[in-house]
């Protein structure tokens, strides 16, 4: 067998990680990307970037860029579109790679830990029963049922990571602590769970070139806390002044709609089996170990 190629579709924020680091092992990667802004800050860290549309039939690629899937390794990260319950676009991508009967030999997908809904504050572990309650969620979960049922009748290795908050240096809640906007006061606030982009990139890295058994797997640092508590917690750090803290129900009144629907969201997920099946040891194993990072 010849050397492995590996397809990054959607290389976003994490997905642009993930592509520097396989180029770092000497692997070949190839990017593909939706919007001109997103080709030219690919080209700009070096990586091999080709631009296509999932809304689109056939993925609006030529034959040859298509057949580059076949006997690949596909990172899938692109999001779902922005309406509905159905993700079309993971619908469009198996579509073109059935058309031309292309099989790659693995495919990693990044979904999200929102599929399980409210667990009123629960420890849940990858049994626990999928219920969307947010049409985002219902989106990602459309992605987890069909990329499956493809795998499947095709025998393709498949790994799907369910991903809570991810969080950075440089991706922290600053402007919405800055804002003014006020948050729930800690009695209220339900449980949040995160990763650190770093982990999560090497996550991904060693499910695209290792031999990892297929499943779903929660790929969070297992180490919850509150939104209250994570955005003060990123306030001191930053030196920010402290978020003015509202009840529950003053927030029904003053929040944001997409915000009022992750706080209505409890549960603290459970990292376990993704600990038991990955070599990869967590460098920011809770939120002190990745604010640490910050305060240095």
């Amino acid at each position: 067998m010849g050397e492995i190629l590996f397809n990054i579709i959607g290389c976003g924020y994490i997905g642009k990680k993930v592509a520097s680091q396989l180029q770092q092992l000497h692997q070949r990667v190839q990017c593909f990307v939706a919007s001109d802004a997103s080709l030219e800050a690919c080209k700009t860290q070096n990586l091999n970037a080709r631009q296509f549309d999932l809304d689109e039939p056939g993925l609006a690629l030529s034959e040859k860029n298509i057949a580059s899937f076949n006997q690949s390794v596909i990172a899938y990260f692109a999001p779902p579109p922005r309406n509905g319950l159905a993700d079309t676009r993971m619908e469009n991508f198996l579509a073109a790679l059935n058309q031309q009967q292309l099989r790659p030999q693995k495919i990693v997908l990044i979904s999200t830990t929102g599929i399980y809904g409210d667990c009123h504050g629960e420890w849940i572990d990858e049994t626990r029963a999928v219920n969307p309650q947010a049409d985002r969620a219902h989106r990602r979960l459309s992605a987890e049922q069909q990329l499956q049922a493809y795998c499947r009748e095709h025998k393709i290795d498949c790994i799907i990571f369910r991903v809570p908050g991810i969080y950075a240096v440089d991706k922290l809640p600053i402007k919405r602590i800055t804002s003014g906007e006020p948050i729930v006061r800690a009695e209220d606030s339900g449980y949040t769970n995160r990763i650190h982009a770093d982990d999560l990139t090497a996550f991904c890295v060693e499910a695209l070139t290792a031999p990892v058994a297929s499943g779903v797997y929660n790929c969070c640092d297992g180490h919850p806390s509150t939104m209250n508590d994570y955005f003060m917690r990123v306030a001191e750090v930053m030196s920010l002044p402290r978020p003015v803290e509202i009840s529950l129900q003053q927030a029904q009144q003053e929040l944001s709609a997409g915000m009022l629907s992750y706080l209505a969201e409890s549960k603290r997920i459970s990292s376990k089996k993704l600990c038991e099946h990955f070599k990869t040891a967590f460098k920011y194993p809770d939120l002190t170990a990745g604010l640490k990072e910050k305060s240095k």
